[in-house]
């Protein structure tokens, strides 16, 4: 609603609902191929595929969430043992409920964007893939992406200092203030 108040954006492996764009079930399961030869993907493939079939069982979710990481280390089980406590359900229920959005108005307002946009995605993040991360990047005029190789849905835990090189280097160069 106010642009002239952005000097710049970052959307770090962002939903872009808002502008109409999606994630198929397709586009996510593309992951599956590339982490069979990790050592828990034979007790989690099952279990990922079964989210985006609509299947899911609370015990699905568990055994799927390696995939949402580029590393299964300590760092991402604890950060995944800490999710339930850091999500709102009724607020996502509401953030991603029909009607919720106006993808042409949200088009044309970052159409109008003067800012610098960064579009981050992970190699091995399923939503958003890296291309679709590039789709979403072409409708902002002045937006570059960035992908992390072998990151996955969290790349500040994948590796935090590429993850902060990279992020810092896009706002040391495109955060300037203008005039």
């Amino acid at each position: 609603m106010y642009p002239q108040h952005v000097r710049t954006l970052s959307l770090i492996t962002a939903r872009a609902r808002a502008l109409g764009v999606d994630f198929t079930g397709e586009q996510r399961r593309e992951v599956i191929a590339l982490r069979a030869g990790e050592p828990w993907f034979e007790g989690a493939r099952a279990a990922y595929e079964s989210l985006w079939d609509g299947s899911a069982t609370d015990a699905d979710f568990d055994a799927a969430v390696p995939f949402f990481y580029g590393r299964w280390d300590a760092a991402a089980r604890a950060h995944a043992a800490a999710d339930a406590e850091q999500i709102n359900e009724a607020a996502a229920e509401a953030y991603a409920s029909s009607g919720a959005f106006d993808p042409a108005a949200a088009r044309a307002a970052v159409a109008r964007l003067a800012a610098p946009v960064l579009v981050f995605a992970g190699e091995l993040d399923g939503g958003p893939r890296p291309r679709v991360a590039a789709d979403v990047a072409e409708l902002f005029p002045h937006a570059e992406l960035a992908v992390q190789p072998g990151a996955g849905h969290y790349p500040w835990l994948d590796d935090p200092a590429y993850f902060a090189r990279t992020v810092a280097a896009f706002l040391d160069r495109r955060g300037q203030p203008s005039g």
